[in-house]
């Protein structure tokens, strides 16, 4: 039996020696090899690890099991090079998550240091283990993995949001003093949105601030509860053991890039349910009139684009094992970064439509809110426009479209 071992949220969460099983013990966890089950929590729909029958919501359990289950060893890509045989899946995968793993390790080091430094990592490290183990589920104990998926995307949603809040506060100030630098409108025109301009940033870095400050608070809570520390010692067991099954023996190049395939095949179903053939035009008006109105809210059209956007992001991590393939190459790389600027441009018109809603505001608030608003909304808009010309590019030899017919009064070029 190892010594007991304290994980300490400021620093690197300890390691059991390497070869020998034991237990990791916390001031308020433990884990020990047996089995896993999953309970549901109430309050963020994410999933908490405990030993034995499952509960809900309410303080933390007495025993979080993590381990990997009896007669999974560590993934053979752990130990001394195999040379002279071709890797297997396990091999490829394993040093991958343990890589991973190490990352995640070394932000929660950094985060003592500085918070802004070490996020960026953990965020990054939780991502792309969760969504690994969720493209090569059939390569690892579901028992173990299945749990930590949710864990793992309970805090990278955790950690992301105070970021998400700065930068939306970020952007939309600095639409709003782009948007308020025009001209003066003419008599009898609509006012300026400079005229509101200043209450409305005011507005919206109160509300905005505040969500900041909330979300601040509860990664803090979230970070020295008992659920994150049993999640902090899982990782650790990962960095040095991956619980892999009999399947991830086989050579890697004969399992690893159809399982890539496979996730590559979902993006692309997905984007071919989109409205690319609306998207295509630069702009779409009837999208813009469709978010403002009772028939299409803003939601049902972005919510698409969104599961897109988070099933490109599985496929590049996917194509990050090596082994699997290039997975797109930079095109998806370009498209996410599309959809991420869809994703940004999208939460802000959200933002600012509740700003709008807020109570006995004067009309020129809510006039430069409106003005703000429908400026996400083409921004929104214009993503669409690049990610369709990016995702169905011009045939080869399809020739230039007919002119169109000339307007009366036009300057011809």
């Amino acid at each position: 039996m190892v010594p007991q071992q304290r994980h300490d949220v400021s620093g690197t969460a300890a390691l059991p020696p390497p070869g020998r099983p034991g237990r990791i013990s916390t001031a308020s966890t433990t884990i020990t090899r047996g089995t896993v089950r999953r309970a549901t929590d109430g309050d963020t729909g994410s999933s908490t690890v405990v030993n034995g029958n499952a509960s809900t919501g309410g303080a933390p359990q007495d025993a979080v099991s993590t381990a990997p289950p009896p007669g999974r060893g560590a993934a053979p890509g752990a130990g001394p090079g195999r040379a002279g045989t071709a890797a297997t899946a396990g091999d490829l995968l394993g040093r991958y998550l343990q890589a991973q793993a190490t990352s995640f390790l070394r932000g929660l080091s950094l985060r003592a240091e500085s918070e802004a430094a070490g996020d960026a990592p953990l965020c990054a490290a939780a991502r792309r283990i969760a969504g690994v183990l969720h493209t090569y589920g059939t390569l690892t104990d579901e028992s173990w993995s299945e749990p930590l998926r949710g864990e793992l995307a309970w805090l990278a949603a955790t950690l992301g949001r105070e970021r998400e809040y700065t930068g939306r506060l970020d952007r939309l100030l600095e639409a709003l003093r782009r948007l308020s630098t025009g001209a003066a409108s003419p008599a009898g025109a609509a006012p300026s949105p400079a005229l509101g301009a200043a209450r409305a940033a005011a507005l919206l870095e109160r509300q905005l601030t505040l969500a900041r400050t909330r979300a601040h608070s509860a990664t803090l809570q979230a970070l020295g509860s008992a659920r994150f520390h049993a999640l902090a010692d899982a990782i650790a067991v990962l960095a040095s053991e991956v619980p892999l099954t009999p399947a991830a023996a086989r050579p890697a190049g004969a399992v690893l890039p159809p399982l890539a395939a496979t996730a590559y095949t979902r993006l692309t179903d997905a984007a071919a349910a989109l409205p690319l053939h609306r998207a295509a035009h630069p702009y779409n008006a009837e999208a813009v009139q469709a978010a403002l109105g009772a028939e299409l809210t803003s939601d049902l059209q972005d919510a698409p684009w969104h599961q897109v956007r988070v099933l490109l992001r599985l496929s590049r991590y996917a194509a990050e094992v090596p082994g699997a393939g290039d997975g797109g190459g930079p095109r998806l790389a370009e498209a996410g970064a599309l959809l991420r600027r869809h994703h940004e441009a999208a939460e802000s018109a959200s933002a600012v439509a509740a700003a709008a809603r807020t109570p006995r505001i004067a009309p020129a608030t809510a006039y430069a809110l409106g003005v703000l608003h429908a400026d996400q909304r083409h921004e929104v808009e214009a993503a669409r426009f690049a990610f369709s010309r990016l995702w169905q590019p011009e045939p080869a030899g399809a020739g230039r479209a007919e002119p169109q017919p000339a307007v009366p009064g036009a300057r011809t070029e």
